[in-house]
C-alpha cells in the first residue's frame, strides 16, 4: 500500500513533467526551428582536479650553506603519493632541471629524507621530484662554498 506522501511525490512528478512537455512545445510552435548549438571542449570550462586529488611535496634543507662536497640533509611530507613511491633530488643548471645522485622513497606516515652531496660552489638551487609524475616540492636555496 501508498503512502499519502508517495502518491503526492508521483503525482507533482507527473504534473511538473507535463509543464515541462507543454512549455517545450509551445516553444517550438511559437519560434524558427533553431538548431540547437552544441557543447565543444573548448568553450567549456575545464574541470579542477579536486584538493584531495593533488599531489604535493614540501621540502626541509637541513642548512642554508655548506663547503663544497659536503652532503645536506632535505626532508618533507608528501600528499597525494603511495607509501614507496620513489623521489629524487634535482638541481637547476642551465635553466634545466637535472637529477642528482639523491633519491628517497615515500615512507609510512607520508614523510622522506634524502641526503644529496653538493660539489658546485655557488648557489644552489634544489628540489625534490616525484618520478614519473609532474609534482614537485618547492625550490629550496643551499649556497655552496
Amino acid at each position: 500500500m501508498h503512502t499519502k506522501r508517495q502518491i503526492f511525490r508521483a503525482l507533482a512528478a507527473g504534473a511538473l513533467s507535463v509543464a515541462l512537455l507543454s512549455a517545450g512545445s509551445a516553444g517550438a510552435f511559437g519560434t524558427e526551428a533553431k538548431p540547437a548549438p552544441s557543447p565543444t571542449m573548448s568553450g567549456m570550462p575545464k574541470p579542477k582536479p579536486s584538493p584531495t586529488t593533488m599531489a604535493s611535496i614540501s621540502i626541509k634543507a637541513s642548512t642554508a650553506s655548506v663547503k663544497a662536497g659536503d652532503s645536506v640533509t632535505f626532508t618533507g611530507r608528501t600528499s597525494g603519493l603511495k607509501v614507496g613511491w620513489p623521489l629524487v633530488l634535482q638541481h637547476q643548471k642551465g635553466g634545466k632541471w637535472i637529477p642528482l645522485k639523491a633519491t628517497a622513497k615515500v615512507r609510512n606516515g607520508s614523510s622522506y629524507s634524502l641526503t644529496g652531496k653538493l660539489n658546485n660552489p655557488g648557489t644552489e638551487h634544489l628540489r625534490v621530484s616525484a618520478v614519473g609524475k609532474k609534482v614537485y616540492s618547492p625550490t629550496v636555496t643551499v649556497n655552496v662554498g
